[in-house]
């Protein structure tokens, strides 16, 4: 069998590989691994997203959890940071979201947050994976007062809307918004944040039936948006993804904003006001050259790390940074929340508009957004990791850095789960880069077989 973590929980089609069983070893495993250590009866809160299927497994895991004497405590549709918010708040042993993000609904996930509301380490997982492989050898399954139960607080949610409020107390009476909830589980607190301080809140897909989250809607699918927001002379569009960790936003011209972005605006409103820490935000590999360029114009540190918001934090803890985030939205402002946080990033943004008094196309203009060509090259697994060791190889992509001199970037990096190589190439040309991203994808095809 593979790993089952991934790099954001496990993940799979729910009931045929994302399985009762394995929510409920999940809960079984993850309750004990997260809680040995503790002297008191410990309690793991849970939370899901919109899918039809997180009922079904949000029950399982909680049978799981239970089994092994841990109580669980279930909150019902939240954002993903809602709940890392929340076991913070109430002081449990650890949180549990099911959700499988911005994927099509089919899908589910099990993502674990640890007592401070951080993810789980690789070695956490390990041992929750190690313990499910041996059907919980060792472990004395309580009975009687020994096993633990199920409590709902479905009230919760209103403790996290009181909470980002709290954190950014921005007054946007006047502001016309238009948000995409992605019929996910943004669908309530963002609207009950946005009415509450005040905005003029036009919202869509804010009607989630359980098969419909994130179907042509929410921050993959932002095309409805950006006209609607045009149409409706509204100052900016937000869209949130199904479990609204991350958030993109749309000027009022329409145009998307992204990740990049929207840090590189939050960063600089944050220096200004002394706010952002050791002057540096934290970005991975796959972010835009035209972000690293905004950094050198701006005077401010950007740290560069693998791709994945779980590598952004680690970085971010190990620098004490309070900015970091993705291209895709997905942002961690860490003085506030542990994990990515959709509606407090739309919020920081909100309060730049209003404190600027500047429109989103204005704020944008900070940074250029170089155009990206990606094609990928297919090669045998077990040498995708290994392509440099090629001489032709590494002198081609010599060869492009100096041609680009540093008005392009090239970027080769492995897939993680298929056999494939990813030759990303930024510049000024989209015409030239995309035929140099196909030249080189096809030389590593060519050379690696």
């Amino acid at each position: 069998m593979g790993r089952l973590f991934g790099t954001d929980g496990v993940r799979g089609v729910a009931s045929s590989e994302l399985t009762i069983q394995l929510a409920m070893e999940l809960g079984q495993a993850g309750a004990y691994v997260l809680t040995k250590e503790k002297a008191h009866k410990p309690t793991i809160i849970v939370g899901c997203d919109t899918r039809i299927s997180g009922g079904m497994l949000a029950n399982a895991l909680m049978a799981g959890i239970c089994s092994v004497g841990a109580n669980a405590v279930y909150v019902g549709v939240l954002p993903t940071p809602a709940v890392a918010y929340l076991t913070r708040k109430y002081k449990v042993d650890a949180g549990v979201v099911i959700s499988a993000s911005h994927n099509p609904m089919e899908f589910n996930g099990i993502k674990f947050f640890n007592g401070e509301g951080y993810k789980l380490s690789d070695q956490l997982e390990d041992e929750i994976e190690a313990l499910i492989a041996s059907k919980m050898k060792d472990v004395q399954i309580p009975i009687g007062s020994g096993v633990g139960k199920v409590e709902y607080k479905l009230d919760a949610r209103d403790a996290y809307i009181e909470f980002v409020k709290r954190t950014v107390p921005v007054d946007l009476k006047g502001l016309k918004v238009v948000i995409d909830c992605a019929e996910g589980a943004a669908y309530y607190t963002a609207v009950e944040a946005l009415n509450d301080l005040g905005a003029d809140v036009i919202a869509i897909h804010i009607d989630p039936d359980g098969t419909n989250i994130n179907a042509n809607c929410g921050s993959t699918h932002m095309q409805e948006l950006q006209a609607r927001v045009v149409f409706e002379n509204a100052a900016l569009g937000i869209a949130f993804d199904g479990d609204a960790d991350r958030m993109l936003a749309v000027d009022e011209t329409g145009n998307i904003v992204d990740g990049d972005t929207l840090m590189a605006i939050c960063g600089r409103y944050m220096k200004e006001r002394g706010k952002l820490k050791n002057n540096t935000i934290v970005a991975t590999v796959m972010s835009n050259l035209g972000f690293f360029i905004m950094g050198k114009e701006q005077d401010i540190n950007i740290e560069q790390t693998k791709v994945g918001d779980r590598y952004v934090l680690e970085k971010m803890l190990e620098i004490n940074a309070s900015l970091g985030g993705e291209q895709s939205g997905h942002i961690i402002f860490l003085d506030e929340n542990t994990t990515g946080d959709g509606l407090l990033s739309a919020l920081h943004l909100l309060d730049v508009i209003v404190n600027t008094k500047k429109p989103l196309s204005e704020l944008a203009s900070i940074m250029e957004v170089l155009p990206q060509a990606l094609v990928n090259a297919k090669v045998p697994t077990h040498k995708k990791e290994q392509y440099m060791e090629y001489p032709e190889i590494a002198e081609a992509i010599k060869k492009l850095e100096d041609k680009f001199a540093g008005a392009g970037r090239v970027l080769i990096r492995p897939s993680g789960t298929e056999p494939l190589v990813r030759v990303m190439i930024e510049g000024k040309d989209q015409n030239v880069i995309e035929e140099e991203a196909k030249k080189l994808a096809e030389l590593i095809s060519k050379t690696m077989l």
